[in-house]
């Protein structure tokens, strides 16, 4: 006779309050009824319900359990990695995750994570089927139900309204050119921020170039028209025609660098210090004249346009009404002499001008960045006081740098700079212009590869490509010019 059946009969009738005579006597009893088959016969069928039930906690433990999941983005990469035993902790011995496909998704049992490209918005159930540990073959898979949020593109948020072709100073909302300058090419591109895309205002960078075959001079230049003025549209196309335009028919046509370069030529044989500064204080004067010719067409535009629609110009007089026109001004203009290239540059405003060498083991920034402390710390060429600005005396926005050979000269309005370079301090590091580079080669979210070995039109056209990056909060005019 096996114990437990003794002690079991022992229990049941101690539980009914029956007390049993004698430990013999109830052996007798269980002998002669047979009493210990039954006794068996329950014991199993008690373990076959504890079987059950224990498997149905499992089920009723593991739907009931909250699962979080990150939330996606349509047409954004997504994977969320559950952690290595998240399933075999919780007594799941098999599991698939039920038309995931649909929502662009798949489960990688690998990485133990979901992962794809979500294809549409909204809040979705994903449901698991499983079975836990004790489930036959044979049985149906249980389900679970996880929410889980697709966010739509933010890109696919943003209006795209035309600007109005009727509009004073109208010009196209996105625009993109290259060539050769001399030796070297160079693709611009500059198009109308999101933010003006979505109310259907107006683009307000602008840019300009030129290459002079017969001096070997090369000029860009580029501008961001402030936000807050109604016609910087106008101001920053004027402010980059107009100093090309005074670069060829004047400076040029005048021989203005002829000193200059003489002096330059002369330093590259003797290399006497002196004759190079003297060269500077040349080059600034004759940039500082293209500035002042700047400034002086602004004026004059700002004031014709008063004197025809002063209805456009509440709280502004005829002196004052360049303030509508406030744009920021950055350019260089290089030629190739026997100690190497001499660009001459200059900067007010918040674009940055910077040049990588042709090994990309160093860069320079060519210009001094007015970005202030808060919104609205920039200058722009609009503005009379910077000429006679004691903080930033107007001698210090020019510059004159010499380099044997570059790899990349780059000059940008914020809407680049802002979300690729982030703070002004990052401009001064090499490393930052390499990952510039890289990501204009293709190591950025798009996968938007610009191939500068390609026909220059081509070129071109990816430069336009990757101009759409998606930057969060960033979404200003952006205008970008290479030269390579």
């Amino acid at each position: 006779m096996k114990p437990s059946t003794l002690s079991y009969i022992s229990k049941l009738l101690d539980n009914k309050g029956l007390k049993t005579i004698n430990e013999d006597a109830l052996k007798k009893f269980i002998a002669e009824e047979d009493i210990e088959e039954k006794v068996a016969s329950i014991l199993k069928t008690q373990d076959i319900i504890m079987d059950k039930w224990i498997i149905r906690s499992r089920i009723i433990d593991f739907q009931n359990q909250s699962i979080r999941i990150s939330n996606g983005t349509v047409n954004t990469n997504y994977n969320y990695a559950f952690t290595p035993h998240f399933f075999s902790e919780k007594h799941i011995t098999q599991f698939e995750f039920s038309d995931i496909d649909d929502l662009g998704l798949s489960f990688n049992k690998e990485t133990n994570s979901i992962e794809g490209v979500p294809k549409k918005s909204g809040t979705f159930k994903l449901i698991i089927l499983f079975k836990v540990a004790g489930e036959s073959e044979s049985t149906d898979f249980n389900r679970k139900e996880i929410s889980f949020v697709i966010n739509p593109d933010p890109k696919s948020l943003w209006k795209d309204i035309p600007s109005d072709k009727e509009a004073i100073f109208w010009k196209e909302d996105d625009k993109s050119s290259s060539g050769k300058l001399q030796e070297k090419s160079i693709i611009v591109s500059s198009k109308r921020g999101r933010s003006h895309k979505n109310v259907g205002s107006f683009r307000d960078d602008d840019f300009s170039f030129k290459s002079f075959e017969n001096t070997g001079w090369s000029i860009v230049a580029v501008s961001d028209g402030a936000g807050s003025a109604p016609f910087s549209r106008k101001g920053s196309e004027i402010a980059c025609d107009e100093t090309v335009k005074y670069f060829e028919e004047t400076i040029l046509a005048n021989k203005e660098l002829e000193s200059f370069e003489n002096k330059i030529n002369s330093f590259s044989e003797t290399k006497e210090e002196l004759l190079l500064e003297e060269a500077k204080i040349e080059a600034k004067k004759t940039m500082y004249k293209a500035v002042i010719h700047v400034h002086e067409k602004l004026q004059e535009i700002a004031s014709n346009t008063f004197q025809e629609n002063p209805n456009l110009f509440e709280g502004l007089n005829e002196i004052n009404c360049i303030e509508h026109f406030h744009s920021t001004l950055v350019f260089s203009a290089f030629k190739k002499f026997e100690i190497g290239y001499v660009f001459l540059s200059f900067g007010v405003g918040d674009c940055p001008i910077g040049i990588v060498n042709k090994e990309q083991t160093s860069s320079s920034l060519l210009n001094w960045l007015d970005v202030g402390e808060f919104g609205g710390g920039t200058r722009f060429i609009t503005q009379r006081d910077i000429f006679h600005s004691k903080e930033r005396p107007m001698s210090s926005r020019f510059s004159i740098h010499v380099q044997n050979d570059f790899s990349y000269l780059f000059l940008m309005s914020d809407g680049v700079y802002d979300p690729k370079f982030e703070v002004e301090a990052n401009l001064e590091k090499t490393n930052k212009w390499v990952d510039f580079i890289e990501d204009l080669k293709g190591n950025n979210e798009d996968n938007t590869t610009i191939d500068f070995d390609k026909p220059i039109e081509e070129v071109e056209e990816k430069l336009n490509t990757w101009m759409d990056f998606w930057s969060k909060g960033n979404h200003d005019d952006r205008t970008l010019a290479i030269i390579y």
